[in-house]
């Protein structure tokens, strides 16, 4: 089970740095990654509960996503953080939540392009942390 764990880390670190190549592995501490994933997860919990309403056929392809960034938190999280991972998570979710809102339902045509630039952005992270 030890080498399994050792293996999923260093593709874990693949997945983040084809993401973020301005980021090296030696600069994500386990903590870091572990946040990294569980915001993700709320994000594209968002992204779904979005896409439900506006465009369902593309919340089955992120479902899949989210699915898989809940596998990598699965497969790095340390006994005794489930707490703090689902704090994580509702955080990014609402964060994006509000995002998506002031995107569709702003009056101000340039803060509603900024928020829906920023909310595509942050789902772009985070899905360039899988391989497709």
């Amino acid at each position: 089970m030890g080498d399994m764990k050792t293996i999923i880390r260093s593709l874990i670190v693949c997945f983040v740095m084809l993401g973020a190549p301005c980021v090296s592995a030696q600069s994500l501490s386990a903590d870091q990654q572990l946040r990294t994933f569980a915001a993700c997860a709320g994000r594209l919990s968002a992204v779904i509960e979005y896409q439900w309403m506006f465009d369902g056929e593309a919340s089955e392809v992120t479902q899949t996503q989210r699915t898989a960034v809940l596998q990598l938190i699965a497969a790095v999280i340390p006994e005794g953080m489930g707490r703090d991972v689902l704090h994580w998570r509702l955080s990014a979710k609402l964060a994006q939540s509000a995002l998506l809102t002031r995107a569709t339902f702003n009056d101000d045509a340039s803060d509603a392009i900024w928020a829906s630039r920023r909310a595509e952005l942050l789902t772009r992270e985070c899905t360039s942390l899988l391989l497709s």
